[in-house]
């Protein structure tokens, strides 16, 4: 594989569908709240398409003036499994070992606090100098506030020398919208949805163990 980006000064990782799988567990969730509403329930791949935004955002949409009481249910739902359900993805625990010389932070739109419950879970929290959920920064991504935010305590702007990694198109406008250079990965956990051509990323790898090697020539 040839890749022409810069050398990283930081990585920023997305969560679900990037470095960890767990969409049963917000599928049941979704499919709780949809039901309570009297809407028909979702597949998974048309809950990873249609709840890429955070719940601050999505949620309004789709559930009009009562989203809270949609959120109150989705939680009672996901709350039950999360942990249960998580499963590290192919890749990944080579991948952070790999690059532990680097600062990384995690930015993903999993509300901040299940998202630090789930990292601690699998003993990764000592790995990310940063953490940052949905609700954490004053907009969730694809605005790029979440990740200065996480940028924040490594001292680090935001810049072409940050690889933004994720699985989604809103992972890519993130990206984009903070001037990092952006990293698709497109493994079997990923996000199915089109990526817009606009937001075409500047490496696509089909697996974690892709991204290892275009990181290894930087190393």
């Amino acid at each position: 594989m040839t890749t022409k980006l810069p050398a990283p000064r930081a990585l920023l990782f997305d969560w679900d569908g990037t470095l960890i799988d767990n969409w049963d567990a917000i599928v049941h969730g979704i499919n709780d709240a949809l039901t309570a509403f009297g809407k028909p329930v979702w597949s998974r791949a048309e809950a990873m398409e249609q709840i890429s935004a955070s719940q601050r955002d999505s949620f309004p949409r789709l559930f009009g003036p009562e989203w809270q009481r949609a959120r109150d249910i989705f939680y009672a739902g996901f709350e039950r499994e999360h942990l249960a359900a998580l499963t590290v993805l192919d890749g990944a625990e080579n991948l952070l070992k790999a690059a532990r010389t680097l600062p990384m932070g995690l930015v993903s739109n999993k509300a901040g606090g299940y998202l630090r419950k789930e990292a601690e879970f699998l003993g990764w929290t000592p790995r990310f100098r940063s953490v940052i959920g949905a609700t954490d920064a004053p907009a969730d991504k694809p605005d790029p506030a979440p990740v200065h935010m996480a940028l924040e305590p490594m001292a680090i702007a935001a810049g072409p020398d940050v690889w933004f990694v994720g699985d989604s198109g809103t992972d890519m406008a993130t990206a984009r919208a903070s001037g990092c250079t952006a990293i698709l990965v497109r493994h079997k956990a990923a996000n199915p949805a089109p990526i817009p051509a606009e937001l075409t990323p500047d490496l696509s790898v089909a697996s974690l163990a892709a991204l290892m090697d275009a990181l290894a020539e930087h190393l």
